[in-house]
């Protein structure tokens, strides 16, 4: 049977989860400017909880991004030193994706806009739709300003607003049926999106694991 371990440093939230014997335990704390320093403890301790060792690991999920540059940074990190030390391969995984992810987990939201304040007056922003459990991106993620954003052109039925891009509600001309801005990403739907991505056979080797800021893409223009 499968094991895994996730981990989520992306926003003010630090998280981790495993999938260890068909259980699944997770460790969740809002602790901004402290997950250098939480990290490690909370896989050494979720570990200890399910009774079992880094060596029983298959795989490491991880929130590769869009987020805080900092946070970003120590979860790869961290994914690649425990996974080179374990010859054990990655599974890099959007934190968009997983912000939809828990919409539907929590508020069965089958079509999500997730938005993550990006600073800077800018939101990342994706919209994603229940396929068979999973949210799947419609379209592509981006970074722009809260005006700028708008649903699939396909788009119709109920969609739900999550994530702390949201803040930016009043300047964003998207009908929604309902909005979480407080939402985080959590490690537990990073399990989930996971492991559809290793059964789907998408893990990279560690040294293939990198951030995405969306912020170092460049837009090309349309032509006239």
């Amino acid at each position: 049977m499968t094991t895994l371990l996730a981990l989520d440093t992306a926003t003010e939230a630090c998280s981790v989860a495993l999938l260890h014997d068909g259980k699944v335990l997770s460790h969740y704390e809002v602790i901004p400017r402290l997950h250098a320093q939480k990290l490690l403890p909370m896989i050494k301790a979720i570990l200890a909880e399910a009774g079992t060792s880094l060596s029983a690991i298959d795989a490491i999920a991880f929130g590769r991004g869009p987020g805080a540059f900092t946070g970003v940074r120590i979860a790869i990190g961290v994914v690649q030193g425990l996974a080179f030390g374990l010859d054990r391969p990655v599974l890099p995984v959007s934190n968009l994706a997983l912000l939809a992810q828990r919409a539907l987990r929590e508020h069965g939201a089958q079509q999500v806009a997730a938005a993550i304040d990006a600073r800077m007056d800018e939101v990342y922003w994706g919209c994603y739709r229940e396929q068979a459990g999973e949210m799947r991106l419609v379209g592509a993620e981006a970074v722009l300003p809260p005006e700028q954003a708008a649903l699939p052109a396909d788009a119709s039925g109920e969609w739900f607003g999550a994530g702390t891009g949201w803040g930016y509600a009043e300047r964003i001309d998207v009908k929604l049926t309902g909005q979480d801005a407080s939402m985080l990403p959590h490690a537990l739907d990073l399990l989930t999106l996971g492991r559809f991505a290793f059964e789907r056979g998408e893990a990279i080797a560690a040294d293939l694991a990198q951030p995405v800021y969306l912020r170092d893409k460049v837009a090309t223009p349309k032509a006239r």
